[in-house]
């Protein structure tokens, strides 16, 4: 990076702000590797986002703020002090007692809120799962799963009425906005996580939609000149072959 930094045409350019929009770019493209569970594509993308980091620091060395050591001791001290039940005397022998001592801590080091360690730029569904989960390592959590059920039933309800009953698209939007978070609970309290199911969902969606795609190409035909029957027929042939 030093070289590359002093000698590169397009590495001298960049900025933190220029990086930014690629950083997130390649924590994508790590997340499409682990869900497809390719251990070399993991190994690469995890190499391109290292990359990024030793990159923001040497940005940063250059303007005397810290390099890439001052970043590795500052996340070994932070992860001392919030292990205290493997470097101190406090006991935790769960997960929960472990996430719940993490979120005392952090309070503890100014966190005005439990859930301001959830960033405003997360994506929405990973968002609402992590204010979630770090509301219930503090105890405003359903008991049971059945509870939450019930919740998203209720929600659902209240979703059909006022599709029924009015055009107020704001309040439509927020109670389909209830449902999506009563849902969200309810795969965190089965042990499900939202974003990764969604997007196998998308996965399959994409792997079925291009067998109609090649079907139609084989038929000689463009998908606006086919009927949905004819498509839902396709549809249901390429759910049967991955079954």
């Amino acid at each position: 990076m030093d070289e590359l930094r002093e000698k590169c045409p397009w590495d001298k350019k960049q900025t933190n702000e220029s990086l930014r929009h690629l950083t997130i770019e390649e924590t994508y493209e790590l997340s499409d590797a682990i869900l497809k569970n390719d251990p070399n594509e993991i190994k690469k993308e995890l190499g391109d986002v290292m990359l990024h980091m030793v990159f923001y620091a040497r940005i940063a060395s250059e303007n005397n703020q810290f390099d890439i050591a001052d970043v590795l001791h500052s996340l070994c001290e932070k992860l001392i002090v919030r292990h205290p039940h493997i470097y101190g005397d406090v006991v935790a022998e769960t997960e929960e007692k472990v996430k719940e001592n993490w979120e005392q801590i952090k309070l503890k080091e100014g966190n005005k809120s439990v859930l301001s360690g959830v960033s405003k730029g997360t994506p929405s569904i990973v968002k609402a799962y992590r204010m979630q989960e770090k509301a219930a390592q503090v105890g405003f959590d359903w008991n049971t799963a059945d509870q939450v059920w019930e919740k998203v039933e209720e929600e659902l309800n209240e979703l059909k009425r006022e599709l029924g009953q009015t055009e107020n698209k704001q309040k439509t939007q927020e109670e389909f906005g209830d449902l999506l978070f009563s849902l969200i609970n309810l795969a965190r309290k089965t042990g499900l996580n939202p974003d990764d199911a969604l997007e196998y969902t998308n996965t399959k969606f994409i792997k079925r939609f291009t067998y109609i795609e090649a079907k139609a190409k084989e038929l000689g035909k463009s998908l606006t000149e086919m009927s949905l029957e004819e498509m839902d027929i396709i549809w249901k042939e390429a759910k049967h072959k991955e079954e």
